[in-house]
């Protein structure tokens, strides 16, 4: 699906052309030079855009729910995160239930930023084990006892 792209300036020189833009193509990305590019759309198109992460999420939820949905989704994985053959059968586990979890605050909480930190901490753990000499290193005791307090993230 391609996206219509328009400049700021565009957009507030033409309000009326976007806003039937957006109307006719469901979104438009307005591209900023002082700031983050925006989209916009309709109330619809984004209404439609949750319901079918809320139908994705319930799926994978209830697909999980079942052993034979569980063998079902982590058979599937590697197609989806070819990475995860770097991680342990446990890994995998934890990997999908942390992905269950944060695909659910996206849906429930509007919190996608979660699902984002999951696939990427999760890849950066397989990037580590995928290099036998950096996990080993990484996994060496560090030198001394006390290494002082450990702030919160």
């Amino acid at each position: 699906m391609s996206t219509l792209t328009v400049s700021f300036s565009d957009l507030s020189k033409n309000s009326k052309r976007v806003a039937d833009s957006v109307e006719r193509v469901q979104r438009v990305h307005v591209t900023r030079r002082d700031g983050e590019d925006l989209y916009l759309t309709t109330e619809r198109h984004d209404r439609q855009r949750e319901q079918t992460a809320d139908v994705a999420a319930r799926l994978f939820a209830a697909l999980i729910g079942s052993d034979e949905g569980t063998r079902a989704v982590l058979l599937a994985l590697p197609a989806v995160f070819p990475w995860v053959r770097h991680l342990s059968a446990d890994e995998v586990r934890e990997f999908v239930v942390d992905l269950v979890d944060a695909t659910r605050d996206a849906v429930d909480l509007g919190v996608h930023a979660n699902l984002h930190r999951v696939i990427v901490e999760w890849r950066a753990t397989a990037r580590v084990l995928a290099d036998p000499e950096l996990a080993a290193e990484l996994a060496r005791p560090l030198p001394g006892d006390d290494h002082g307090e450990v702030i919160e993230p």
